[in-house]
């Protein structure tokens, strides 16, 4: 192997570590960088307000787009297109007339250099997929819906623009106090009667909590006995890079079971990038977070062994179904989705 080889892979591995490590808790002298801080100053640490910029079809636009049901196999480009050559043997492409647009801008405060919160990358494709069916769609009209391990709440914020009621749910008071804060700077962008809720939801709690209290010794995010019974009659279930570490993605499992078993028209969309380490196990790169969550799922290219298992299963499954982000735009700006995010419907099956 030549030199230069050598420390490309090392250098891979050693990026690929990183951003492994960015989701494992900080020692007190550790600090890593939010893989999104746009228009962060210069050496600038702790809590940063980003404006995100949002591009949006115009109104009459969006009605058309709802009523083509073909528009969105207009969006990528199939590899079997074929295309007119010049003379020079390269291919001469149609370009289609940008077309007009307006956009929004949502103020988000999430910290750089701490361990709470920050926005990723899988949240912006999650974001962009929620915008994209409120374009081409009336699905997320007047549902209710609910956002697990939110972080900065910026997809919940989103989805306010159309839902009837949007519970934001994470851990731990700073995080939910920054949510919290979120939605108030965002408050201009919900339609008319959306509700919003900021509400506490550990994944290794029993649910329902065995407690509905809303006294001051409880917290200002518990949950009321009315909001648990309205969370039964959730339709949509919406998650972005809570994948990450093996005992979290099983609490993230077990509590999902729970909340999809009210409603088994439940489903939900989860954004998540593949985050690779270098193991001694394995001796090799790998994304064994990634590995773990699947092995929750079926696919409709499972083989046929595993299948017939679960046809005679007595418990709940999960199936799941990747969705092909090319069909996609981006709506958000300024950003990179990189090769590693995946997007996936999952609904749990008895």
């Amino acid at each position: 192997m030549s030199k230069t080889v050598g420390a490309t892979i090392l250098i891979d591995c050693m990026e690929r570590k990183v951003e492994e490590d960015v989701r494992q808790p900080l020692s007190s002298s550790e600090q890593v960088m939010s893989e999104v801080h746009l228009g962060c100053p210069p050496n600038h640490s702790g809590p940063h307000l980003s404006h995100f910029t949002i591009s949006l079809p115009l109104p009459h636009e969006n009605s058309t787009l709802r009523g083509n049901a073909d528009a969105v196999g207009d969006i990528s480009i199939s590899a079997s297109t074929s295309f007119d050559l010049d003379e020079d043997g390269d291919p001469i492409l149609t370009r289609r007339k940008k077309s007009p647009s307006h956009h929004l801008v949502l103020t988000i405060q999430h910290n750089i250099t701490s361990s709470i919160p920050k926005v990723w990358r899988a949240e912006l494709v999650l974001a962009d997929f929620v915008l994209h069916v409120m374009s081409m769609s009336s699905d997320f009209d007047k549902v209710v819906a609910l956002e697990l391990g939110a972080g900065t709440g910026l997809v919940g914020i989103l989805l306010a623009r159309a839902a009837k009621t949007v519970f934001i749910t994470d851990h731990g008071d700073e995080v939910l106090e920054n949510c919290d804060k979120n939605v108030d700077l965002n408050a201009e962008i919900f339609h008319g009667k959306a509700s919003v809720h900021v509400r506490e939801l550990d994944w290794k709690d029993s649910w329902p909590p065995q407690e509905t209290d809303t006294s001051p010794s409880k917290g200002r995010y518990s949950w009321t006995q009315s909001e648990t019974e309205e969370l039964k009659k959730a339709s949509l279930l919406l998650a972005a890079d809570v994948i990450y570490s093996d005992d979290l993605t099983d609490a993230f499992f077990s509590i999902l079971k729970k909340l999809m078993s009210d409603n088994p028209e439940k489903v939900l969309y989860l954004a998540m990038e593949k985050r690779y380490n270098f193991t001694l196990d394995d001796l090799d790169v790998v994304a064994n977070g990634y590995s773990h969550f699947r092995s929750y799922l079926i696919t409709e290219k499972a083989d046929d062994a595993r299948c017939n298992l679960l046809d005679s299963a007595s418990e709940p499954f999960f199936v799941g179904e990747q969705i092909d982000l090319r069909c996609i735009p981006c709506y958000v700006r300024d950003y990179n989705r990189g090769n590693d995010v995946e997007l996936w419907k999952i609904k749990l099956k008895s």
